[in-house]
């Protein structure tokens, strides 16, 4: 009896063991977040593990997060990213996969407003715009660009590192594994210092680089370099865009998934040592309530400075802490009205040609102006002209008060804001987050912390599918290792 007892006890511990992982997938995970961080992971969590793991994605707003749209006159405009660039790989197998189109594109010149003037005007002309910049600036255009590429060239190896399963546990292992210490070296150093030492002039830096991180992050060339050069890199390529908003991409991710939305907060994340299972605790307009999983994937934004976002890890020792931290404003107001050019130096309102202006660090009110198009572009669609009535979207560290918007503009129908938590305060952390809080407890914006962008968060999305999916079946020779680069070649 005692040998059949302690015969039951062993098939009981294995059978244990292969619900843990082994050759068993994961009966439940639970996705907090339906942006597109959140999104991704659900669709690539659900490519590895296969179809029969039900995948639970908890959302205390709306699907899309920082991919949002706002209705003017009944016509949806792009309130948060509003484009994507050429080289974002995720992004455009998601569009190609979910039957979705490119938006077509409405031109329109750009300029960068230095307060009193312009200090930099596009033209019509491409070599125009080359002798300009030259004439202003020598060759600190060209040094830029080399710097870019250089840096693009290596990050682009993520793709063909997660083509062959390969993962990181933590942000500062996948840097060194792209970049070496070169990578992480650029989140601790500023933008300014990296590009004057390769040569850049200061003047193309106020001018031009900071115009261009103002517009994309809200931040001054303080910021840190490796993020910079992600910025400075949308800004080189072309720019494309969702036929009927870029939220679709989220939303169809999930409709793909067959994913179960659940609009609730979650303000818990606890462990079960012994089930080794993360019971997440939530609260909805019903209640509060709760539910076990296999794997938890943190994909929203933890934040030191809004409680909201706040959610309390119980039962891990070591504690979970240091994952927090401060993130950047930014408010999306939408006008629908007249431009007032004489502002920017244009008394007639006919004869002002820019659809889009950035501006350097002054004036400080407002970081970007753009003539916006809605996400549906019918074929003869044209841009307003400039004494037309137009819907322009102001980028602004804080709401804009009313002697702002007169300042920018004549007269106005209406004016439509949204103020979300952009991107993270780069320099208000001093260590890079870590992807695994736990053994399958994983914080997806970790990444968010090095460089912010949507095509980052769907490549954090990856890099978690894959953590997970090594970790649950032990396949420890896909995770953080070294000169993957000779690894790749010879497993070609």
């Amino acid at each position: 009896m005692a040998c059949a007892a302690s015969l039951f006890a062993a098939l009981a511990a294995l059978l244990a063991a292969l619900a843990a992982g082994g050759d068993a997938p994961p009966g439940k995970i639970a996705v907090v977040g339906a942006g597109i961080g959140g999104s991704a992971v659900a669709h690539f969590l659900q490519q590895h593990f296969g179809p029969r793991v039900q995948i639970d994605v908890y959302e205390k707003g709306t699907v899309g997060g920082r991919l949002a749209t706002i209705s003017v006159n009944k016509q949806h405009y792009e309130s948060g990213a509003a484009s994507f660039h050429s080289l974002s790989l995720h992004m455009q197998d998601f569009v190609k996969l979910l039957g979705l189109r490119h938006r077509r594109e409405v031109v329109g010149r750009s300029a960068i407003f230095g307060g009193e003037h312009f200090v930099l005007e596009e033209t019509d002309w491409y070599l125009l715009n080359l002798f300009r910049l030259w004439w202003h600036y020598g060759i600190s255009f060209l040094r830029l660009q080399m710097w870019v590429e250089e840096v693009m060239e290596k990050f682009m190896r993520i793709y063909k590192y997660q083509a062959h399963g390969y993962a990181f546990s933590g942000v500062e292992e996948l840097l060194s594994s792209l970049g070496e210490s070169t990578f992480v070296n650029m989140t601790q150093r500023s933008v300014a210092e990296s590009l004057l030492q390769v040569g850049v002039t200061q003047r193309f830096i106020d001018d031009v680089v900071s115009a261009v991180l103002r517009a994309s992050y809200g931040q001054s060339a303080a910021m840190p370099a490796f993020a910079g050069a992600m910025s400075l890199a949308g800004a080189q390529g072309s720019l494309w865009s969702v036929e009927g908003g870029n939220k679709l991409v989220c939303s169809g991710l999930l409709k793909l998934t067959k994913a179960s939305v659940i609009h609730a907060t979650v303000t818990s994340v606890t462990l079960h040592e012994g089930k080794a299972l993360y019971q997440v605790g939530y609260e909805n307009e019903v209640g509060s309530g709760s539910d076990f999983y296999d794997i938890v994937v943190i994909a929203t934004p933890l934040q030191l400075d809004n409680s909201s976002s706040n959610i309390t890890f119980k039962g891990f020792n070591p504690p979970i802490d240091d994952v927090q931290g401060s993130f950047q404003t930014t408010v999306v107001s939408l006008v629908h009205g007249y431009l007032n050019s004489s502002y920017f130096g244009f008394p007639d309102p006919k004869l002002f040609p820019f659809a889009n202006i950035l501006t350097t660090d002054f004036p400080s009110f407002f970081c970007a102006l753009d003539n916006i198009c809605p996400v549906n572009i019918s074929a003869n669609l044209r841009r307003k002209q400039p004494q037309e009535a137009a819907i322009w979207r102001v980028q602004s560290p804080k709401p804009l008060l009313r002697t702002q918007l007169k300042t920018l503009f004549r007269s106005y129908y209406s004016v439509q804001t949204a103020e979300w938590q952009a991107h993270p305060l780069f320099g208000s952390r001093t260590t890079l987050p870590r992807f695994a809080l736990h053994d399958q407890l994983f914080y997806l914006n970790a990444l968010e912390w090095a460089a912010s962008s949507v095509e980052v968060m769907a490549i954090a999305a990856k890099n978690v599918a894959l953590l997970a999916y090594n970790r649950w079946f032990q396949d420890l020779d896909k995770i953080d290792q070294k000169d993957l680069m000779h690894k790749v070649k010879t497993e070609l």
